[in-house]
């Protein structure tokens, strides 16, 4: 593809679902940061990416879009918690050459049109730099954010994936940040970690097996996977980054998991790597 001149071929990087959970797990010391920042340097070693693309639940639009400004602000997409979070700022560059290219030779799955490019209203939010910060403290690698179409369904988003998942061989790390449980009505703040409800670890344990088996395709009709898949995402906004990582896998791919656990009972931590 001509258009990602931009981004000259490498070895094949892996692709990352993250669940990132509450805000303050990028301020705390708990057990999924830890994780995070043991991943940043491995990941490093393996082949150091030139671009992180994130895919965050937290930017929804019409569309898929793409950040294109060299630099993203920190957005604090949330409310209620301590400033210290507040303060946190995480100035990665942006990349806007990258984004074009990236934007001209991706098409939208349905219409065909390019990817759209935000050149200064959006940023980095929390599902993006929520993660990244751990990984990557120095804050050195360019990211451009990717957003979710919620009035899409789950198997276009996985057929964006699968036209996304050239990128690996461009030096891109594909990083999408969502959660395979996210139910906020439910949730229960007093619940020690891991303790969750039989409906979360039911539908958890759905979506391990067909990503086991490299089939990703039996989760795309979430609307069609019954009732813990409607109580394990009242909203499908935190579930469409895993479909999009799924199909930039690639049909046949297994992962393996890191985070294996719940957050305040209705919070799905299951995190997982494709190499």
């Amino acid at each position: 593809m001509p258009e990602l001149d931009t981004l000259p071929r490498t070895a094949r990087l892996p692709v990352l679902f993250v669940g990132h959970g509450s805000p303050m797990n990028v301020i705390t010391d708990s057990p999924w940061r830890r994780q995070w920042q043991s991943l940043g340097p491995v990941l490093r070693a393996q082949a150091a990416p030139r671009l992180v693309l994130c895919v965050s639940a937290h930017w929804m639009t019409h569309g898929w879009w793409l950040t294109a400004m060299a630099q993203p602000q920190t957005i604090h997409d949330f409310g209620g918690f301590p400033q210290a979070l507040f303060d946190l700022q995480y100035p990665a560059p942006g990349w806007p050459e990258a984004a074009r290219a990236i934007a001209q030779a991706v098409a939208q799955p349905g219409s065909e049109q390019p990817l759209g490019l935000d050149e200064g209203e959006w940023g980095l939010d929390h599902g993006c730099w929520g993660v990244l910060q751990p990984m990557f403290p120095e804050a050195d690698i360019p990211v451009i954010q990717l957003s979710v179409d919620p009035g899409r369904s789950g198997a276009d988003h996985l057929a964006l994936g699968r036209r996304l998942a050239v990128l690996r061989e461009r030096g891109v790390l594909i990083v999408a940040s969502g959660n395979v449980v996210h139910n906020l009505r439910a949730l229960r703040r007093e619940v020690p970690d891991n303790q969750a409800y039989e409906w979360a670890i039911g539908f958890d344990q759905t979506v391990a097996e067909a990503l086991s088996a490299g089939q990703p395709a039996r989760l795309a009709d979430w609307a069609g996977l019954g009732e813990t898949a409607a109580l394990s995402h009242p909203s499908p906004e935190h579930w469409l980054p895993l479909m999009v990582a799924a199909g930039a896998a690639g049909e046949g791919a297994v992962p393996e998991y890191f985070n294996e656990g719940f957050q305040a009972a209705s919070i799905g931590m299951r995190s997982m790597v494709w190499a």
